[in-house]
């Protein structure tokens, strides 16, 4: 039985250049449409201005002049209104395009063999414009996940690709899409390999991830710009500091178990709420707003705050505030079923603890720390290597966002203890351990099963023969008493000379059956194993002679039966091998 490995054949790689277009054109047309929302929710009706991040580029330059509402109280509803069409524009068409995006994929993938609905990217791409464009609290990147996985499920179905292909190309579609809109291609690429696992890796999603990553980020950097998302210095830092990193790794762990708990506490509570699914995301639109009433930087990505952070505009207090805020209004926005991913979020609040320490550090050690804003990128890159268990992910994609290669020993260093920290807590509730835990891999497991365990572990001593001088229709008494459709002949001596399976007694015209010797039509090519045979082999011979018995022989002895094994005991077998597994 054949393992099913994924190979970059030509079709294949044709393919990955497919999703590569696809999802550089999805997260541009994603790209716009928060712009075209954010223009008339935030900036039009709450005539907010929100700073935007040194590499975050506006597509629409409208010059409509809209009447701004004067009632001060207008930012607690717009969320709400966001949150209300989102909600029913969801839960009426797409309800699992709720949430965050990216645990779906990882669902699609584990659990319903690669299969997104196709109506599921354009309802993802309107929802999420929805909530994020109003000022929920989330990122980009769960939608664009959701969104170019969507399309390339449907495109992988038509063209007639294998169940294993699918997985794995839905599974690089998202990292595509999520490196082209984060200007991050071998960090998007890294996130497919490791976000489907807290502790093991998709291997096999690298490279067509990285092929597909590098092409979207091409033709999104296009339209967007070639800069990273952050401005930052080209930081450099002491020896001296890698402690203070060190402990900024533990409380980033921390913090990370913390924004677990909360997040999946407040989704938790929503869904015990006894209402309809369409108007919980209003609902936690309010909170939203409210919080925002006394803290607009919790609004939408945030990004903006973050390069504020960064150039070391922002005071301690309002970055420790931001840190609970953050955490309270994405809860919200997303545990209620708002739709919009959970990096934006993780990236701010980590960059909060990390503005926050690397400041208040500088007041007690300014002759060992050279600038506290490398403690912003640290923070990033820790806080959601422990949230979302991606530590190779957040070291690469922060160095790509911001540009800057500096940071990767402090990073390496606080995301490692981050991760470790964190423990089994995650924000994607439907990662798993490892790789053998995933129903994709159930082939690979049984093939290296049926590798290790030997034939004389499941064979029976017990015997049916028949001799080369009984008639077929002995033959066919012996088949018809033992319900078998094969069984081993021995000659005069007892010595092994072949299988006469039931299809070689049907090929003798039955008038003929009484006179006919097996020793006249048994074939000369024995089928058999030994011993120390695997039952992989055991299984190939079966399927290939359509037979649900095999003669065991002795090797020293090679003509004499010791036994048989037959495939139900190999079922049995392999059934609680597995289990143990």
């Amino acid at each position: 039985m054949a393992v099913r490995r994924f190979l970059i054949t030509k079709k294949v790689l044709l393919f990955t250049i497919l999703i590569g277009i696809i999802a550089g054109i999805a997260a541009t047309a994603f790209y716009l449409i928060l712009d075209v929302f954010s223009w008339l929710f935030l900036e039009t009706f709450a005539g907010l201005e929100i700073p935007q991040a040194h590499g975050e580029t506006s597509l629409i330059e409208l010059e409509l002049e809209l009447l701004t509402c004067e009632f001060t109280g207008i930012l607690i509803i717009i969320p709400a209104v966001g949150g209300l069409f989102s909600g029913i524009t969801v839960y009426s068409t797409a309800p699992e395009a709720e949430g965050h995006g990216t645990d779906a994929v990882i669902k699609a993938v584990h659990s319903l063999k690669g299969i997104v609905r196709g109506r599921v990217a354009m309802v993802k791409m309107i929802a999420s414009g929805l909530t994020i464009g109003s000022g929920g609290s989330a990122g980009r990147e769960g939608p664009i996940a959701q969104i170019t996985a969507s399309i390339i499920s449907i495109l992988t179905s038509k063209i007639g690709l294998s169940e294993k292909e699918r997985e794995i190309l839905v599974m690089a579609a998202a990292a595509a899409g999520v490196g082209s809109i984060f200007k991050s291609p071998v960090g998007g690429a890294l996130f497919g390999v490791e976000v489907p696992y807290k502790k093991d890796y998709e291997v096999e999603v690298f490279v067509p991830a990285l092929i597909a990553s590098f092409i979207g980020y091409a033709i999104f950097s296009m339209f967007v710009g070639w800069q990273p998302i952050f401005e930052t210095p080209l930081y450099r830092f002491s020896p001296l500091e890698l402690p203070l990193f060190a402990m900024l790794g533990i409380i980033a762990g921390l913090s990370a178990r913390f924004y677990v708990r909360v997040f999946y506490g407040v989704r938790d509570w929503f869904k015990k709420m006894n209402i309809p699914d369409h108007y919980k995301p209003a609902i936690g639109g309010i909170v939203v707003g409210l919080i925002a009433f006394y803290f607009p930087q919790v609004l939408s990505t945030g990004y903006g705050w973050v390069q504020l952070a960064i150039y070391g505009e922002l005071a301690i207090e309002l970055m420790i505030l931001l840190v609970f805020t953050k955490i309270l209004a994405t809860s919200f926005t997303i545990g209620s079923g708002g739709s919009g991913g959970v990096f934006a979020p993780s990236i701010v609040i980590g960059a909060m603890i990390g503005g926050a320490f690397g400041r208040i550090l500088y007041g007690f050690f300014p002759e060992i720390i050279y600038d506290p804003g490398i403690f912003v990128l640290i923070g990033m890159a820790s806080f959601f290597a422990g949230a979302a268990k991606v530590p190779l992910t957040a070291i690469i994609m922060v160095a790509e966002m911001t540009g800057d290669y500096n940071i990767l020993a402090p990073a390496i260093l606080a995301s490692t203890l981050s991760y470790i920290v964190s423990g089994e807590a995650s924000i994607y509730e439907n990662q798993l351990e490892y790789r053998e835990e995933s129903p994709i891999h159930l082939p690979e497991i049984i093939d290296s099963i049926m590798e290790k365990i030997r034939v004389e572990e499941v064979m029976s001593p017990d015997l049916v023969i028949v001799k080369t001088d009984d008639s077929l229709n002995v033959v066919e008494e012996v088949m018809r008493k033992y319900n078998q459709t094969a069984v081993p002949v021995v000659d005069e001596n007892g010595n092994y000379v072949g299988l006469l399976s039931i299809y070689d007694v049907l090929s003798v015209p039955r008038e003929m059956r009484s006179n006919t010797r097996v020793g006249n039509i048994i074939k000369q090519n024995p089928i058999y194993v030994s011993p120390n045979d695997s039952i992989k082999k055991a299984i190939s011979l079966m399927m290939e002679n359509k037979i649900f018995r095999l003669p065991v022989i002795n090797y020293e002895e090679k003509k004499r039966l010791i036994g048989c094994i037959a495939y139900e005991d190999i079922v049995k077998m392999l059934y609680y091998r597995t289990l143990k597994e």
